[in-house]
């Protein structure tokens, strides 16, 4: 689904990224680690050709980056939900005019009732008329995966989910990732939490990878 090969990033002249070769399969549960600043944001970027790299080749659905136009760029990232580290919303607009700002975006008429499906499944519910600046950390976090999936993605990429988050409310996001992944989604979460790759083994078959010298190493095999 989504391929690196032999790809390379800079920033400002300097390797961020060297040689990194990878394949995230239909259906697989990755996790990516490395320190602050090794580059685990900008290797998701390449993933959702928000950046192009600099050497190599990145491949989404079977086409190569640099072959996609405009319009072929929105129509790729339509089947990939992304999770942002620093979760933005318009705060005028109540939760569930946020979660379905895809389909409005986009143009696509939601079911009303698949929407309150979705809040219901992440446990916004009640909130669906809440604004944004009344949420908690977790319940933002909820409201940017039922953003990142209401246009039914493929690939699901995740960019410190749980980073703000206290630990009961980290497996409560864990938990709706694993139950995405037995629905066949596709799912690679940056994080620097080993504790919580450690509790996904009870939850997910999940391949962990490491950037370590601007390259990634497999850190273990499965979960």
């Amino acid at each position: 689904m989504i391929a690196f090969d032999n790809v390379a990033y800079n920033y400002g002249g300097g390797e961020l990224l060297s040689e990194v070769s990878l394949r995230l399969a239909p259906g697989s549960f990755h996790f990516l680690t490395g320190p602050s600043g090794a580059g685990k944001s900008t290797l998701l970027k390449l993933a959702y050709a928000e950046l192009l790299p600099t050497a190599g080749h990145v491949t989404i659905f079977d086409k190569d980056v640099r072959s996609l136009g405009r319009n072929d760029v929105a129509l790729t990232r339509r089947r990939i939900g992304v999770v942002h580290q620093d979760v933005q919303f318009l705060d005028h607009l109540p939760l569930a005019a946020n979660v379905s700002l895809p389909l409005t975006v986009s143009g696509k008429q939601g079911n009303p009732r698949d929407l309150t499906d979705l809040l219901q499944w992440v446990g916004l519910g009640k909130l669906a008329d809440a604004l944004p600046p009344s949420l908690s950390g977790g319940e933002r976090q909820r409201a940017a995966l039922a953003r990142a999936i209401i246009m039914g993605p493929d690939v699901i990429l995740a960019d410190e989910p749980t980073g703000n988050l206290d630990w009961e409310m980290s497996l409560r996001l864990l938990t709706l990732l694993a139950e995405l992944n037995r629905m066949g989604k596709t799912i690679l979460v940056a994080t620097h939490d080993l504790n919580l790759i450690r509790q996904a083994k009870a939850q997910v078959a999940a391949r962990v990878l490491r950037i370590r010298n601007r390259r990634i190493q497999l850190a273990g095999a499965d979960l």
